[in-house]
């Protein structure tokens, strides 16, 4: 049996860790498990690759609302394979260079197997049997398959696969109404596939808030069918080698036919203990088999820490990134540093852009109760960048705790939303989380982050806010 100093499953954010870890103790032995390709999720089949798909598809978009300008010009061709080329030209070379990194590393023994535990503070990877008092447990997440009748006769495609394709399906059905469904219906819809979105919940992107989704739902639906509150029933596979996809209105019953060339999968993400079996270490799980941390990262076995999508809070990679800071505070610097997630910040990159910080505007009311609350709210129309850019109906959406003025959550629908929130993400990692430097702060004129100013001037009671939204942005939930 092997021993080491430090014992690392997965090789994302994990990395962070050993890197870390091996620049305090130069004489250190680590082991790296990882049944994937070197990288983790982000890199390999997640946020970077389908972000460098995304862009072409803004591209499209853009360029579509040129006329706007008295701009003559037309997408004449798109050249998919070239497309999808670029992002595995990018990809491609990151992996083989932290597989090599990982392999000529004399500290480091890299295993490229499935790792399971077999007793406490000991895994079998492969062949190997070895030994930590120190494990890192970044095993990340695979796609969720719902129990669709047929679907396991079929050829479909998940996440983890559809970036492998190079041809551009003339029709592609995505089942699914989050955040992976949103930005895939966006890309191939853009690319020139006939898309139809179908999701389970009555709510398009039902993790947004009701009017960013309304929204965003209004302006894809510009481009692809999208179905909610649809429970699809049955999968089938037709002798031209199309899918039949089947689902019935969970409100009204009505049935619903799809036939497409090519099926993805989008419902969600599960964990990957069924492989790990932490039960054998005596590390404890949740009723989906996410594994359990405490405040610092600890798993319910001391020494042994959990990050990322393993354990099945957020899955993003900026949060596994800073939960991979936290776990080395703990279990290498012994500083007890507990996880703060009361700004936790995502992006869904399809267009309009959305971008989110925070707590929702329900949750907070539920919370402290509509008199303790103000929502501001601005669009981007009506500012001066907003007006040259020509864009209608995006908006920025703020929610402060009334007597401190504190930012308890914003949430914005339009281009660069994912930059135009950091300002506002960055005070709320202050003390006291005040609005008043963006309010009293200069900002520069005509720019685009004076709808966030705008944003933070322009507060009212959520009553009102709410009235403002219908009447005068026409925005109905």
């Amino acid at each position: 049996m092997k021993e080491y100093d430090l014992i690392a499953i997965g090789s994302g954010s994990a990395l962070d860790v050993v890197n870390a870890f091996l620049h305090r103790n130069h004489d250190a032995k680590v082991a790296v498990i990882d049944k994937d390709e070197p990288g983790g999720i982000c890199l390999t089949r997640g946020c970077i690759p389908s972000k460098m798909l995304m862009y072409p598809a803004e591209m499209v978009r853009m360029i579509e609302m040129a006329s706007e300008f008295g701009i003559d010009v037309e997408v004449k061709r798109i050249d998919f394979g070239r497309v999808m080329d670029r992002m595995r030209g990018h990809i491609y070379p990151e992996i083989a260079s932290i597989r090599e990194g990982l392999s000529r590393t004399e500290s480091v023994d890299y295993y490229p197997v499935v790792a399971e535990f077999v007793a406490p503070y000991t895994l079998k990877a492969g062949n190997e049997v070895m030994k930590s008092k120190l494990i890192i447990l970044c095993t990340g997440s695979k796609p969720t398959i719902p129990p669709i009748s047929g679907l396991d006769r079929v050829n479909y495609h998940t996440s983890d696969t559809i970036l492998k394709i190079s041809k551009l399906p003339g029709s592609i059905a995505i089942i699914g109404g989050g955040y992976i469904a949103a930005e895939y219906g966006h890309f191939f819809s853009a690319m020139g596939s006939k898309v139809t979105v179908v999701g389970r919940n009555p709510q398009f992107i039902p993790e947004e808030e009701p009017e960013i989704s309304a929204l965003a739902r209004r302006e894809l639906q510009k481009h692809l069918e999208l179905v909610t509150n649809c429970e699809v029933q049955e999968v089938d596979g037709m002798s031209d080698g199309t899918k039949k996809i089947v689902g019935v209105d969970r409100q009204s019953g009505k049935k619903l036919e799809i036939i497409a060339d090519e099926l993805l999968i989008a419902t969600g993400r599960s964990p990957n203990t069924d492989i790990l079996h932490p039960e054998m270490a005596g590390i404890r799980t949740d009723e989906h088999g996410w594994i359990m941390v405490n405040d610092y990262m600890e798993t319910s076995q001391p020494n042994i820490w959990a990050i990322g999508d393993a354990d099945g809070k957020y899955p993003f990679k900026h949060v596994a990134n800073y939960e991979s800071l936290i776990a080395y505070y703990n279990a290498v610097l012994r500083k007890k540093v507990k996880v703060d997630y009361s700004a936790v910040p995502h992006a869904v990159f399809m267009y309009p852009e959305i971008a989110s910080v925070g707590q929702r505007e329900k949750e907070i009311i539920e919370r402290l109760g509509e008199d303790r609350v103000l929502i501001g709210a601005q669009r981007y129309q009506d500012t001066a960048k907003g007006q040259a850019m020509a864009v209608k109906d995006f908006f920025v959406k703020v929610i402060l705790e009334k007597e401190t003025m504190k930012i308890l959550g914003a949430h914005i629908i339009g281009p660069h939303a994912s930059i135009l929130i950091q300002e506002i993400i960055n005070l709320m990692y202050t003390k006291d989380g005040s609005a008043a430097p963006i309010i009293y702060g200069m900002h520069i004129h005509p720019a685009l982050s004076e709808v966030v100013q705008r944003a933070f001037t322009n507060l009212m009671p959520p009553e009102e806010y709410h009235h403002v939204l219908e009447e005068r942005y026409e925005i109905r939930t």
